[in-house]
């Protein structure tokens, strides 16, 4: 029961950060040099001179979310429930930000890959737990869900938007940063999602099996997993070895199993996350 409930206040506790970052990234490093990069804080910074940004967002993300409900149902619209009260909160606490820390805006390339390294990394943190940070993200799953597309799809149509009226406002060199931020923060959510990869998966599939399988087990020191397996075309039955290898060894053993066999076949992979077994 502790140790449930020390999780889950993990959980919430890196979701408040997550959120925090997104925010703190909008009011630092967007909204002072006009760069507009999708979701509802870019909405805001196309309207800023007509209302204020704040209050935007705040309006913005509670109007989605009530649609979401019907739309969306329960289950799916509670994901976005938190996200949707803290990430307005957020952008308030933080709206002056940029009045104490000072960021050089004559650089705009370096502040966009800051800018999408921090907001990427508090989207990340979000998702990773389950979450998501309302506004544009429940859009996206409205038209993914009423337009049968992808989630992708849905964000390429529904951000790409926003970024492209941003350079109509802004200028295109406003939107070129808009587009370099997105791209750093697609990467960088993949890595907080998924990790980074420190082994690597080989499928091997040779005639020296039993050569191959010792060399792995004895020099290199490693388990191997036979799957029987069977030629898509040839109809063959062969056996395939399975095993995961430090990343640092990844050379040694390529190098070692083609010097076994010049006629192996194998086909390596990330693999990010390796639980049990020797």
């Amino acid at each position: 029961m502790k140790e449930r409930l020390i999780k889950e206040i993990k959980k919430y506790l890196t979701l408040s950060l997550g959120l925090f970052l997104y925010a703190f990234a909008y009011n630092l490093f967007l909204k002072p040099n006009n760069i507009v990069a999708g979701d509802v804080d870019g909405i805001a910074n196309l309207l800023k001179h007509v209302i204020d940004p704040n209050l935007l967002i705040t309006i913005l993300c509670a109007f989605l979310l009530i649609i979401s409900f019907p739309l969306l149902g329960v289950k799916t619209s509670m994901g976005s429930v938190i996200g949707t009260i803290l990430f307005p909160l957020f952008v308030t606490l933080t709206s002056d930000v940029a009045n104490y820390i000072k960021i050089d805006s004559n650089d705009l390339l370096l502040v966009a890959i800051v800018a999408g390294v921090v907001r990427g990394t508090g989207y990340g943190l979000t998702f990773k737990m389950g979450f998501t940070t309302g506004g544009t993200d429940i859009l996206n799953q409205i038209i993914a869900k009423y337009f049968h597309t992808s989630i992708g799809t849905a964000m390429l149509i529904v951000d790409g938007s926003i970024v492209v009226i941003g350079g109509f406002v802004y200028g295109w060199n406003s939107m070129l940063y808009a587009l370099i931020i997105l791209y750093i923060l697609s990467i960088i959510t993949d890595r907080i999602m998924i990790g980074i990869s420190k082994s690597k998966a080989f499928y091997i599939i040779t005639d020296e099996e039993e050569k191959v399988k010792d060399y792995i087990m004895n020099e290199l020191g490693h388990g191997v997993t036979i799957f029987p397996v069977k030629g898509g075309y040839t109809k063959e039955r062969q056996k395939m070895l399975m095993c995961v290898i430090p990343t640092r060894q990844y050379y040694k053993l390529k190098e070692g199993i083609s010097a076994i066999d010049n006629d192996v076949f194998f086909v390596i992979t990330d693999s990010y996350e390796v639980k049990g077994g020797a």
